[in-house]
């Protein structure tokens, strides 16, 4: 296989998305069209919903779900056997994520919250949903997962990065039951108050949507990674190196956004001890990734990871 240093890298996954599943690479193209209409929508329609301006959630879903699908459709189009089966898991995950979808862009038709809401039979119906759809859509992508990763990916960077991203992924996605059993997203304060531009997030208490956010985009992040270092001279044992310390740093990121979310933290205002583990973690991965390169050999060749 080629290099993927040259340009037609991005058309090259795409059309290995399209390949891999169908179904999720034009659900991934739909949420992209819908992120366009919900962002119009938010520009014309000044209404909020708690104190947020109301198309911001379907639009945020909609670029993270269109993300979600692409990266799986992509997955899937490395795979050499077990297609069958992870194209029928894949349209399992397309049906659960357009009704997710399509329930957050009833609810703000109809001016009302999609989670945690119970104020009417039919909100109670709407919400107890997508907490059904939502165990459904982790559940098939736990079992796409494994067949996933019995693949062998030639490229070991890649195939760190597919690895770990899963599985960090899968771990984000599990943080949103803490905000099941609470009722809510924020702690230490009520939902709606003050948020951060564009996510929302409080700015005044902890919020549990930070490690649940950064979690689940490992899914595309450690891929994006892998690529990006198979594009440059690095031998393949020190790209492999760098996904899994980078990885690693990662997991620990996920891990502190959400304990500090759940001493009360607002993310902007961390205290002396949340700062103190961030310094640690960044050193640990700064001295682990030096340490990589320290003992890299001069590459005699790339593989073509993204086709």
């Amino acid at each position: 296989m080629s290099s993927t240093a040259d340009p037609r890298g991005v058309a090259a996954v795409l059309a290995t998305a399209r390949r891999g599943h169908a179904g999720l690479f034009w659900f991934a193209a739909a949420m992209g069209g819908l992120a366009v209409v919900t962002a119009l929508a938010a520009v014309l329609d000044d209404r909020a919903l708690l104190g947020a301006p109301i198309w911001l959630k379907p639009l945020k879903f909609a670029l993270s779900f269109g993300l979600y699908a692409l990266a799986l459709a992509w997955m899937i189009g490395l795979l050499d056997r077990d297609r069958r089966a992870a194209r029928a898991i894949g349209w399992v995950l397309v049906v659960g994520s357009a009704i997710e979808v399509g329930v957050i862009v009833g609810q703000v038709v109809r001016g009302r919250r999609s989670h945690f809401n119970e104020e009417t039979p039919l909100d109670a119906s709407l919400y107890s949903l997508m907490g059904a759809t939502v165990a459904v859509i982790w559940l098939a992508t736990a079992v796409l997962a494994v067949v996933l990763l019995r693949r062998r990916v030639p490229d070991p960077g890649l195939r760190w990065g597919i690895r770990l991203g899963l599985v960090v992924g899968l771990l984000g996605m599990g943080l949103g039951a803490l905000m099941v059993d609470g009722g809510a997203h924020a702690v230490g304060v009520a939902d709606g108050g003050p948020g951060a531009p564009l996510f929302g997030w409080s700015t005044e208490g902890g919020d549990l949507r930070v490690g649940h956010f950064v979690g689940i985009h490992a899914l595309q992040v450690l891929p994006l990674l892998a690529g990006a270092l198979a594009a440059t001279s690095l031998d393949a044992d020190a790209r492999r190196g760098l996904v899994v310390v980078v990885g690693g740093g990662y997991l620990g990121l996920v891990v502190l956004t959400t304990w500090q979310a759940l001493r009360g933290q607002p993310l902007l205002a961390p205290d002396g001890l949340t700062l103190a583990v961030l310094g640690g973690l960044v050193v640990a991965v700064g001295v682990a990734a030096l340490a990589v390169l320290a003992h890299r050999t001069p590459a005699r060749g790339r593989t073509e990871v993204l086709r």
